[in-house]
């Protein structure tokens, strides 16, 4: 398969975020007056779908775009706490190299996003879509590959979440799901990926064959 469209998701997929973000839930859950979780509790929903860890905090769907907004603000706050995974610029810059379009669908703001990423890396980028509602990056899936000029067959969308594979699923494209971001390995693999990639070498090696 020659992907000439690579969607990637953000935190925890290119930002070693998940932690940072599992570490101001609590402080979140006493602003919106939501279900606070213990460690433990942290480790068990790690296994569970997106949909069930905001079942099971009792978030209500009213509040969550509240919740994003503040959470973005918090981000653009604390950037500096929040930085790429170490292969993360080494593979943006290969498949850029390699002619391949990269875009970025998340649901952090662009401005937090670039500052994570850098000028050199940001630059790589084509297509930002940034800003999506938790359960929302299917529409956005869909303009950017309208903005691409590409064909379904030809895209591939690369997170860290069950929803993410969701969304991708929903949009006719392929997914990646990475196992090193939030979710659990069997939860993301119970999903159905196209791909289920455990290294940054592995997305590579999907996108670039002969690398």
């Amino acid at each position: 398969m020659a992907y000439r469209l690579v969607i990637f998701d953000f935190d925890g997929t290119l930002a070693d975020s998940a932690d940072w973000f599992i570490s101001m839930a609590n402080e979140v859950a006493r602003r919106f007056r939501f279900r606070q979780i213990t460690d433990d509790e942290v480790d068990m929903l790690r296994g569970r779908s997106s949909r069930e860890v905001v079942a099971y905090m009792r978030v209500p769907a009213w509040k969550m775009p509240f919740i994003a907004r503040h959470a973005r603000r918090l981000v653009a706050e604390n950037t500096s706490e929040i930085p790429l995974f170490p292969e993360s610029a080494d593979l943006i810059r290969r498949l850029d190299a390699a002619g391949v379009a990269l875009a970025l669908v998340s649901s952090n703001s662009e401005a937090n996003v670039r500052k994570i990423l850098g000028s050199d890396l940001a630059g790589r980028i084509r297509y930002f879509a940034c800003g999506a509602s938790m359960f929302g990056k299917t529409p956005q899936f869909r303009r950017v590959i309208r903005k691409a000029g590409a064909r379904h067959g030809e895209v591939l969308s690369i997170g860290d979440e069950t929803r993410d594979i969701e969304a991708a699923y929903r949009a006719g494209i392929d997914s990646g799901a990475v196992t090193w971001g939030y979710a659990r390995p069997e939860i993301l693999q119970a999903h159905r990926p196209t791909f289920l990639f455990d290294t940054m070498e592995d997305i590579a090696r999907a996108i670039l064959p002969a690398s």
